[in-house]
């Protein structure tokens, strides 16, 4: 390498996650997935990339995430395209498209682009997890797909967090709120941030989102859409609640919890860790978007869903030190001094047989070869020798606790293999050499 080359790199606002550290997102995409399955809800993928009027529509023209961060190009054809900023608006178009059967329960784990500054645990291109609902327009469905993101939380193992709580609403109520608020705050436009000063009469809700001091304080007390909600809105919010009460999952009114995108109607909801910094501590969030598939070209269909963001999901369960996941080891390790085709067919051979096998290439030496196995975390060497291979003989070493070695036929290797790791004559499996008890290696709390 001269001093003039170019040393390739992700770019700003992304990253990599490697092997081991990918095995414990592959352990959280297995546990979402069956938690998901037991309530019903099945696998289903969009494109990464959609029209950006299923955003512009959805989202809001005047969002943040339309108006700032939205990945926009021109495809060859001439046509608009937006990379996915997030997860729903793809699915509900999907629904408008295919027409499944209601009701419609699907989940998904899909990377979502965003061009922000990046955060901790946010980045320009992050993953999200979540579940899209549509059909029932039933309170109790809500209470299913929050207790359900609690139920991913706990499952992790996280303990400290906390879940809010609010309704925004429907067309018959929130207009004369929005109406409300925006004369409440014209008496104090000198006191909202810059930003908001210019656009709040557009849409008055976002200076609710706002988390910067002086929107918080100007509007300290506005007032507040829960006590201005129609009679089906309160009925609808009131069960709700009930039923979270019934099925033991705490949380607290939020009264400025209006979330940041158009689609949102009744309730909405969003879990904080209280082990991340508060700036930057939202693991996920959902609400009810009832008017979402008509945004959309679709019939009249009720819908709720929520989102997860994996690197902060995890970035939280590192921080309460839970959710260490070692990588898993090896069964057998073969190492061949003969020429390597023993290697190569006992290899496949163990792999077929369902176990889990690998090998060196190269004709590395013996030593060499021994010191990868170890480095592997495998719970047995199978050596295959000059010697043994004359004589159609290998020999099974235990790398892992004690044990001695033993001579067996090549036909019995798997047979002995299963003997040894079934018997406990193989050790306890461990993570492969590098990584700390946890699991960890050199973790960048992906």
């Amino acid at each position: 390498m001269t001093e003039h080359t170019v040393v390739a790199r992700a770019p700003k606002g992304t990253h990599d996650v490697l092997w081991p550290d990918s095995s414990r997102w592959e352990t959280l995409l297995a546990l979402f997935a069956d938690l998901a399955g037991r309530a019903g809800y099945g696998l289903a993928h969009t494109p990464m990339f959609e029209d950006v009027q299923v955003f512009r529509r959805g989202i809001g023209e005047g969002s943040d995430v339309v108006g700032k961060e939205m990945y926009e190009f021109e495809d060859r054809g001439g046509t608009v395209r937006a990379l996915r900023p997030e997860g729903t608006a793809p699915m509900v178009r999907a629904f408008v498209q295919h027409r499944p059967t209601l009701p419609w329960k699907a989940w998904y784990a899909t990377p979502a682009f965003r061009y922000e500054a990046p955060q901790a645990g946010r980045y320009r291109q992050h993953h999200q997890l979540g579940v899209e609902a549509l059909g029932p327009a039933d309170p109790d469905l809500d209470t299913e797909v929050v207790w359900l993101a609690d139920a991913v939380f706990r499952t992790v193992g996280l303990t400290r967090f906390t879940l809010k709580l609010n309704s925004m609403g429907d067309a018959t109520c929130r207009p004369g709120y929005v109406d409300l608020l925006r004369d409440f705050l014209r008496s104090r436009r000198e006191g909202l941030c810059p930003e908001h000063q210019g656009r709040f009469e557009a849409n008055p809700l976002r200076v609710l989102d706002c988390k910067r001091p002086a929107c918080c304080e100007a509007t300290a007390g506005a007032p507040r859409l829960v006590d201005h909600l129609c009679e089906p809105c309160r009925v609808h919010f009131a069960r709700v609640r009930a039923g979270l009460e019934t099925l033991g999952v705490p949380f607290v009114l939020d009264h400025r919890l209006v979330r940041g995108f158009d689609y949102y109607s009744r309730t909405t909801f969003e879990f904080a860790s209280e082990a991340l910094d508060a700036a930057q501590n939202g693991i996920g969030g959902g609400g009810r978007y009832d008017g979402l598939v008509e945004m959309l070209g679709g019939p009249p269909t009720p819908g709720i869903g929520f989102g997860i963001g994996i690197e902060r999901l995890l970035l939280a369960a590192d921080a309460e030190g839970v959710f260490a996941v070692d990588p898993p080891g090896l069964d057998a390790y073969v190492v061949d001094v003969a020429g390597g085709a023993l290697a190569r067919d006992l290899t496949t051979e163990l792999r077929r047989a369902g176990l889990r096998a690998d090998r060196a290439f190269d004709n590395r030496s013996l030593k060499s070869q021994m010191k990868s196995a170890d480095r592997s975390g495998a719970r047995l060497a199978v050596l295959v020798t000059p010697d043994g291979a004359a004589e159609g003989t290998v020999l099974i070493r235990p790398l892992r606790g004690e044990g001695a070695q033993r001579s067996v036929p090549v036909a019995g290797v798997v047979e002995s293999v299963r003997a040894l790791l079934r018997d406990g004559g193989a050790g306890a499996p461990r993570p492969p050499a590098g990584t700390d008890d946890a699991g960890h290696h050199g973790r960048d709390h992906a």
